[in-house]
């Protein structure tokens, strides 16, 4: 691909002062980032760039959205992402292809052609920046996605209580995401410990409506298909009296007003589980 004379005078200055254009890229972004960067981490990303920015000129001149410009979009996008994860901000990132607008325009708007070249390639670099920008967002949206499952993890542990009863503490509000993860964890973890109980203790959830309602009975049925039994403890007085005035039927699930209440009428069901075995035995 031929590229115009603007192109090809651009491409020549960059080459040409290389090193000077890049040393001054490296201190405006030096300054920026405030040693949260190594100064030879940043001159080598800092410079993979600038090669491929001119390599790019070279090939197919200032439109960036050509196929020569990939390689340079590849690499902002690869910075915008160690950005993110490295805690830096959005404009932080921009600044990274911004800032190279301040240390060619002394050089290269000197005269009428030379603005107009700079013009042309400092639009480029606009467009450069909002991709690190996009990529950024991107990335800080699939930090918080991945840190608010491991949030979702941690918020709903399964624990063992006895030999053969699990209990499922549930702390805040308890919707369709949360449920899912219960349900998830709670059939493992009775595989795991091979239990027949599991008690699902609300203590922790300020209210039950008709929604969280049908949250606690898929998670019991679900549990239920495993071959286990299910006790819901945690039953306040506010709660049971809204549910009574809601309507709401837990059918044939025992409640309990606390976990050890849950918990003792779990091991007697265990031990007349265990005797109705032997005698069937004999």
């Amino acid at each position: 691909m031929t590229i115009d004379s603007n192109s090809r005078h651009l491409t020549e200055r960059l080459t040409a002062e290389r090193d000077a254009f890049l040393t001054q890229w490296a201190r405006v972004v030096g300054t920026d980032v405030q040693g949260r960067l190594s100064t030879v981490e940043l001159e080598r990303e800092l410079g993979e760039l600038y090669d491929a920015v001119v390599a790019a000129l070279t090939t197919g001149g200032l439109d960036g959205r050509g196929e020569h410009f990939r390689e340079v979009r590849s690499l902002l996008i690869e910075l915008s992402r160690n950005r993110a994860r490295q805690g830096f901000t959005p404009t932080e990132t921009a600044r990274c292809v911004f800032a190279l607008k301040e240390v060619l325009e002394p050089t290269l708007a000197g005269d009428e052609n030379g603005m107009r070249t700079y013009l042309q390639f400092a639009r480029l670099l606009d467009d450069l920046g909002l991709l690190t920008t996009e990529a950024y967002v991107r990335t800080r949206e699939e930090i918080i996605s991945s840190q608010a499952e491991q949030l979702l993890e941690l918020s709903t542990p399964v624990v063992q209580l006895w030999k053969g009863v699990v209990g499922v503490p549930l702390v805040g509000t308890l919707d369709s995401a949360r449920t899912q993860v219960v349900m998830e964890k709670l059939l493992q973890n009775l595989v795991d410990s091979d239990s027949t109980h599991a008690i699902i203790d609300i203590t922790g959830v300020p209210t039950v409506d008709t929604q969280v309602a049908q949250h606690l009975l898929k998670t019991v049925v679900a549990a239920r298909m495993m071959g286990a039994q299910c006790i819901i403890s945690g039953i306040r007085p506010q709660i049971a009296q809204t549910i009574v005035a809601l309507g709401i039927e837990f059918g044939d699930i025992p409640t309990n007003a606390s976990l050890s209440d849950a918990l003792r009428r779990a091991l007697k069901e265990i031990a007349q589980d265990a005797e109705d075995d032997v005698r069937g035995l004999l």
